[in-house]
């Protein structure tokens, strides 16, 4: 445990407490004393047994207090120093208390059914500016979390496991299993309809359309160019870029309206015929491995990675400067939403309760025995007479005023027992007075 700096306060009303309790204890003892060497009658030896049992009760309550915390007067005496003898057993203790009483499945699961969190949330998330701080907040966070990503060994870090990922990566096999997700009960084919029905746009175009008349007559005047002489190029142009338009539209039509169409039986084939290689076939195994190896250690790809990286953190790091930054705003509209989701949504408020009941009664054992677990560490780690001190600081003021009830119970005690004891001799001196 830490030397830390005495709190003054604490340290003063100790202190205070301290000699008050001394004080009581010099007063009775010399009230004893005096007593003791003047002549007496009934009423002195009536006030000397007042403070002899005042004197006992102070020096018994005073053994106690420091007993806990120390040997008294430096001596080996048997049961002392209770609290730097039991550190261990106290950190023990402390953490099983906490974790039996603070962090159980019962306790905590009635924590969220008395608070109704998803409720707070709500209310919380739809007062005024809080969404905005939400945002303010996120900001901070993604400021805080690049700056700590800007030191050149955090780089490097981040270099040497994205390389260490790709080694572990099989690329055939992973495009395979990724292609074979694709097309898992004919996902695929909807993807096809896409590409045909944006080809059919594209062939409908009228730039593309010149486009291929204009390719038309640039080969008919490169392979052909007597006979391009002879022809109206341009008109051929026009009119085979439309057949070869019309032709492919009709084509790619036909595919798109029949589900059976054979081109989709063949293109089936070769998605699955290219799985196929991916997985068994060692050539393309070998290709992986080529460009598995090419990507962690090529000296261009890493370049263009961290280039990446650092464009991508400069961007955000100017929006995150920005007082309308784009992730603050994104944040605040997000939060608005959740609030006011939740604030009309009685049931989504009784989902999500109901949700982190769950989670609490999945999570709440292995939490509480880690936090258990670090409260005893904790206090084993602890120097001894810090602890004891810091104990005594925040407890030893009560103590005190132990000490000085205990003088003054003893005191009230030997005026009982004198008064039951003397009980004649006091009624001869009140009645004869």
């Amino acid at each position: 445990m830490t030397q830390e700096s005495e709190p003054l306060p604490q340290a003063l009303a100790l202190q205070r407490a301290r000699r008050h309790a001394l004080g009581l204890l010099v007063l009775v003892s010399a009230v004893f004393v005096a007593t003791s060497v003047v002549e007496r009658g009934l009423w002195l030896n009536c006030l000397k047994a007042v403070a002899e049992a005042a004197m006992v009760g102070a020096l018994a309550d005073w053994f106690a207090v420091v007993a806990l915390f120390r040997r008294p007067l430096g001596l080996p005496i048997p049961h002392t120093a209770v609290i730097a003898r039991n550190q261990a057993r106290i950190g023990r203790n402390l953490a099983v208390f906490v974790r039996d009483k603070f962090l159980d499945v019962p306790s905590l699961v009635a924590l969220i059914r008395r608070h109704d969190p998803a409720e707070r949330l709500a209310q919380w998330l739809t007062a005024p500016g809080n969404a905005a701080l939400l945002g303010h907040q996120a900001t901070r966070l993604a400021s805080a979390a690049l700056e700590t990503v800007q030191d050149a060994q955090v780089e490097r870090f981040i270099q040497k496991a994205a390389r260490a990922l790709i080694g572990q990566v099989d690329m055939s096999r992973a495009l395979a299993a990724v292609l074979g997700t694709l097309t898992h009960n004919g996902r695929h084919q909807a993807l096809l309809d896409d590409v045909l029905g944006k080809l059919i746009e594209l062939l409908q175009n009228e730039q593309t359309r010149a486009w291929v008349a204009q390719t038309i007559v640039a080969w008919l005047k490169k392979d052909h160019p007597r006979t391009e002489r002879l022809l109206p190029s341009d008109w051929l142009g026009d009119k085979g870029s439309a057949l070869l338009a019309r032709a492919l539209e009709s084509v790619m039509a036909d595919v798109a309206a029949n589900p059976q169409h054979a081109l989709r039986a063949q293109f089936d084939a070769a998605v699955q015929r290219f799985i196929g290689r991916l997985r068994g076939d060692p050539d393309w195994a070998r290709k992986g491995e080529e460009i598995r190896a090419w990507l962690q250690t090529d000296a261009t790809v890493g370049g263009y990675v961290q280039a990446l990286w650092q464009d991508l953190r400069g961007a955000l790091q100017r929006d995150l400067s920005d007082a309308d930054s784009v992730l603050a705003r994104q944040v605040r509209n997000l939060g608005q939403w959740l609030g006011q989701s939740l604030a009309g949504d009685a049931a989504l408020r009784q989902s999500l309760n109901a949700r982190l009941e769950e989670w609490v009664r999945g999570l709440a054992p292995e939490v509480s025995q880690f936090v258990a677990q670090h409260i005893e560490d904790t206090v084993r780690r602890w120097d001894t007479e810090e602890m004891t001190r810091l104990i005594e600081l925040n407890i030893g003021k009560d103590l005190q005023y132990i000490r000085i009830n205990g003088t003054v119970v003893g005191g009230l005690i030997g005026l009982v027992l004198f008064a039951v004891s003397h009980a004649g001799e006091i009624w001869r001196a009140v009645v004869g007075g």
